[in-house]
């Protein structure tokens, strides 16, 4: 296993600079506009851009990939992001902010593309799990490790935008150098969203509603960490802790998940979630209780989608996996671009609290729609008929039937009929001696009704 770990150790090192260089950018920000006193709906706004940025880039990064390759797709994004990341610490201006964060989450879309294809094209059957469970190791240990680095520039100053900028440039570098074989282009996948929302309904709502918790905690959690008089050693020790948290539970869920019903997993994993949020908004937490609750929160809060995608792709088969894991995270992605703006307005109207409240009501909501869609899935198997085969000598399961059918044209009827008496034949049957057969059952079959009469 460390063999194979290592052979990829070039795409591995690439994930954790960009990915700590974005779990900084998004937290400086964070507390930057809370520091400025904007209004909430802003760093809502904020954190919707980038995921809207990651839902738009998926189209272009394909484009981008398949005409310059792989390397220079992932180069030439990582150089437009860190240009972009310079430019909060030149403009302070929020319009400005805001198309920033919708080229971040464009370019960084486009580098997720680039390094998960290459694992997916380069992993086989023996080795895909541990592969990809290592890239989300080293994905989380990013995420957590910015939130430290964080925490070594309190003061809100231009050297967290400057280490982003030296982390985004320098996940150039292991790429650039790399022995690896390069990739084949990406081929597009297929949209099929109405097709899978009627097929996995359980599986899309819980991704979606996860997308909305998720976006919302991202963004806004700095935010309500900063108003509960936390300073920004603690912010960062909070938000590392949720991380973490949903790191470690990423293992215990998912073999637990193999032994319960996944659809009853995902609803009991909705209810805790619901009361603990809800326990959030209306208890004075502080200390270390409050780095307690919001621990349990990253275990329940960051298995949600998960859950939901290994649901999908056990209801469907193999060759619409594609199309399901482009509509899986196209489905992400709306869900964390939409939640921190409602989530953004609640707070503005009753106060950071209300981030936790309006999860509560997520969560509610995607309890109660689970519940009414496995009803009508139940009462759908209650009335679609089971174990119930045509016997074989039903006039239904003959090739008379068709005969006896005026909708049915005569020729066929005399191929299938040629087809099954003759079945190894090479040679095609006697036209006189199939006609009087297929007269000779005819009678009988006539016969055999007036005798019924």
């Amino acid at each position: 296993m460390a063999a194979t770990i290592r052979s990829f150790s070039s795409l591995y090192s690439a994930t954790l600079l960009m990915v700590l260089a974005a779990g900084l950018l998004t937290t400086y920000l964070g507390l930057k506009l809370a520091s400025m006193e904007v209004a909430k709906v802003w760093i809502g706004a904020m954190m919707s851009a980038y995921y809207l940025g990651l839902v738009l880039g998926s189209k272009i990064g394909h484009k981008l990939i398949a005409r310059a390759g792989h390397i220079r797709a992932f180069v030439a994004s990582a150089g437009v992001v860190t240009a972009s990341a310079l430019g909060h610490a030149m403009i302070e201006q929020l319009e400005v902010w805001l198309l920033l964060r919708l080229i971040v989450g464009m370019c960084m879309m486009c580098q997720y593309m680039v390094l998960e294809s290459w694992l997916n094209e380069q992993a086989d059957s023996k080795n895909r799990g541990t592969i990809f469970a290592s890239y989300m190791i080293v994905s989380y240990l990013g995420l957590v490790l910015g939130q430290g680095a964080m925490s070594l520039n309190p003061e809100l100053t231009i050297k967290p935008l400057l280490l982003v900028a030296m982390c985004f440039a320098l996940c150039i570098v292991p790429l650039a150098l790399t022995r690896r074989i390069h990739p084949q282009p990406l081929k597009p996948a297929p949209l099929q969203i109405k097709v899978f929302w009627q097929k996995v309904p359980q599986s899309l709502t819980t991704i979606a509603m996860a997308g909305v918790i998720v976006g919302s905690f991202y963004g806004l959690a700095p935010a309500y960490a900063a108003s509960q008089g936390m300073n920004t050693e603690q912010v960062a020790a909070y938000m590392a802790t949720t991380v973490l948290a949903g790191l470690l539970a990423q293992w215990p869920m998912g073999k637990l998940s193999d032994r319960v019903r996944r659809s009853r997993l995902i609803r009991t994993n909705s209810v805790i979630l619901g009361l603990l949020v809800l326990a959030m908004a209306l208890l004075p937490l502080s200390g270390v209780v409050q780095l307690g609750f919001t621990f349990i929160f990253g275990v329940f809060a960051f298995t949600l989608y998960p859950l939901g995608a290994a649901l999908a792709n056990q209801n469907i088969e193999q060759h619409e996996r594609v199309a399901l894991s482009a509509t899986i995270l196209l489905t992400f992605g709306l869900g964390a671009s939409i939640g921190p703006l409602l989530a953004s307005a609640f707070m503005q109207i009753g106060g950071s609290q209300m981030l936790y409240a309006f999860m509560a009501a997520v969560a509610a909501l995607l309890f109660v729609r689970l519940q009414q869609v496995n009803y009508q899935q139940k009462q759908q198997e209650k009335i679609a008929p089971k174990d119930y085969m045509m016997a074989a000598g039903d006039l239904v399961g003959s090739p008379l039937a068709a005969a006896l059918d005026p909708r049915v044209d005569q020729q066929t009827v005399d191929s299938q009929m040629r087809a099954e008496r003759y079945p190894t034949s090479d040679t095609s049957p006697d036209p006189a001696q199939f006609e009087l057969d297929l007269t000779g059952q005819a009678e009988a079959v006539n016969s055999s009704a007036k005798a019924a009469d």
